[in-house]
């Protein structure tokens, strides 16, 4: 039996409509499954510390720097307490902290700061944990002592001091400086945070 001939006037292969709607259904399928998913799917990269917000280095404030008093100083760990208004806002208290760092810049801030570090050969404040409180009843040596420890040190052997938790959820403004490390000779941030250890306060925005 012979293969029967295309007769003349007789389409061969698909119909052109369905060649269009075939190809619109494609399309409407790539908009629709494909481009949403790759809108959807998280960018590659670093992330954010946990329980903070997105790190926004060099923020800048023009507001007015707050009145403040240094509250204490723990000498064996190089820090020292401040304390804020409690009206204070996170604007000012910024501003505060480019103070602090305007200080050191011109080798002043031993002039409004306590020595932590005295005779040492890179200045009287090499090394120093700065911490800014607004609550009276935080903001004295016992937070300093307790955020020294790090967030894993037992509670039990410190059982009348502030627990660590506490005094990081109270801390407005921190500032530290080491002079020792090239690199990264300070930091600051709103809140509080360690990076070594991924613990931040539910404030903590890294200021520069």
């Amino acid at each position: 039996m012979s293969e029967e001939e295309p007769t003349e006037g007789r389409r061969v292969g698909l119909h052109p409509l369905v060649v269009i709607f075939g190809v619109i259904f494609g399309l409407w399928l790539f908009i629709t499954l494909i481009i949403p998913k790759s809108k959807n799917t998280p960018a590659q990269g670093t992330g954010s510390p946990p329980n903070a917000q997105v790190a926004l280095h060099n923020i800048v404030s023009t507001d007015l720097i707050p009145m403040f008093e240094a509250t204490g100083i723990v000498a064996d760990i190089n820090a020292i307490t401040l304390l804020v208004p409690p009206a204070t806002t996170d604007s000012q208290v910024v501003a505060l902290l480019q103070y602090l760092q305007k200080a050191r810049l011109d080798n002043s801030l031993e002039t409004i700061m306590p020595p932590t570090t005295p005779e040492d050969k890179l200045g009287e404040l090499a090394i120093a944990d700065i911490y800014i409180f607004s609550d009276e009843k935080y903001g004295g040596t016992e937070s300093a002592k307790a955020l020294s420890r790090g967030a894993h040190a037992p509670g039990e052997f410190y059982p009348s001091s502030i627990p660590y938790e506490v005094a990081m959820e109270h801390v407005r403004g921190h500032y530290a400086i080491d002079l020792y490390n090239k690199n990264v000779p300070e930091r600051a941030s709103l809140g509080f945070g360690e990076d070594a250890t991924g613990v931040y306060s539910k404030r903590y925005q890294r200021v520069f």
